[in-house]
Order: structure tokens, then sequence, then C-alpha cells
């Protein structure tokens, strides 16, 4: 409560999310992080906008030669997909409030800085990768898709991953649901639920046209 009787609502006490359906406590994501030697601090927030977050991470290191690549792989090892951090700042130190506690607002706007995707760059291969690359990049504004890029690591939302679904439904015949979206968020991984699904249907791919997406 205020002096003036209003009262302002905080939120949560703890830090526990739900991003994508699944429920997420952050301080497991840190404690992963920290398990590297070379990282003596580590904070996960949910950067965007209602229903279309995901999480960035935020690592003090004093080792310059640490990649975010490196972490990206640790983190890979440890937890499933829906968990690692769609993007990953190195920091020399963390901002903190007056009281000296971290200051998670204030990293939001940092989220931009340094970005790590948390896959490779490897292009995509066969007919249907290819044509998955496209359509994503046409639902994403993005000119190139690499094969191991998650859907939320290259910005897609709830809201655009439901696009996707019902796009994927009328490209290759195929009844996918965000289930399997969430469970298989990368070119390379949704690539094989479609060739078995087709497979299944005894049915092939066919070339993308353009202006088909």
């Amino acid at each position: 409560y205020h002096p003036d009787g209003t009262l302002e609502f905080l939120g949560r006490t703890d830090h526990q999310l739900k991003i994508n359906g699944h429920r997420l406590e952050p301080g497991e994501i840190e404690a992963a992080l920290t398990a590297h030697p070379a990282v003596r601090q580590a904070v996960v927030v949910p950067v965007g906008a209602r229903g279309g977050y995901r999480l960035h991470a935020f690592v003090v290191t004093d080792d310059r030669d640490l990649q975010p690549a490196e972490l990206q792989g640790l983190l890979a090892d440890r937890l499933p997909q829906y968990a690692r951090p769609a993007g990953l700042t190195l920091l020399d130190a963390l901002p903190l409030t007056a009281n000296g506690k971290v200051d998670r607002a204030a990293l939001k706007p940092l989220a931009s800085r340094g970005v790590a995707q948390p896959q490779g760059g490897t292009a995509p291969s066969g007919p249907v990768e290819t044509a998955l690359a496209e359509l994503w990049g046409s639902l994403l504004g993005k000119d190139e898709v690499p094969r191991d890029a998650t859907f939320f690591a290259l910005g897609g939302d709830s809201l655009q991953a439901t696009r996707l679904v019902q796009r994927l439904r009328d490209r290759f015949g195929c009844e996918l649901s965000l289930r399997q979206l969430l469970s298989e968020p990368t070119i390379a991984g949704l690539a094989k639920l479609i060739e078995h699904q087709r497979q299944h249907l005894g049915t092939e791919v066919e070339d993308t046209e353009e202006g088909e997406l």
C-alpha cells in the first residue's frame, strides 16, 4: 500500500515463469550456467511482450575467451529444449538496485546486446528442410534460417507458432500439433516429423514454387 491508499500489484514474489505452455524456474537454468567454471553469476529473465515471451540469459565472466556457444552447449546437455534461453549476453557485471539486488528490469533492454543463438548456422538440407526454411523466413521476416535454429530463438511467439502449425498443414498436408512444434522446434527436427508422417501417408514433398508460401 502507498501512503495515499493505492495498492500496487508487484506480481509473484518468486521468479517462476510460464513460457510456451511450460512452467520454468529460472533458478534452475541459472544453476546450470554457473556450473561452468568461468561463470561467476548468471541471471535469466523473460523478454518480449505478453504472449510472446522468451528467455534471455545474462552471464558475468572474467574469461574474455569464453564463447556464448560454449555455454549454450552446456545447457543443451543439461536442460530440455524449451528451458534453454533464446539468447545469451556476456556482461562484466550485473546492474544492481539501490539495495544491492540484481536489477532485472534494467537487464531487459540489454537483451539486444551480444545475443547468441543457441544453435549453429548449418543451412537446410533437402526439399522438406528447404521448404520449412522458406516458410519460417516468410513468417518471421528472416532471410536465412539455419536448420538447427529453434522457432522461438528466431523471435517466434505463441501466436506465430499457431499460424505456423496451420501453414504446415496447408503446405505439407500433415496434421502436426502445437505440442509437436514445441517438442521439435528446429527445422531439422520438424522435417523428420513431417517426413515420417508423409511416408506413413505414402506422399512426397513437392518442390516449393516461388510465392507458394
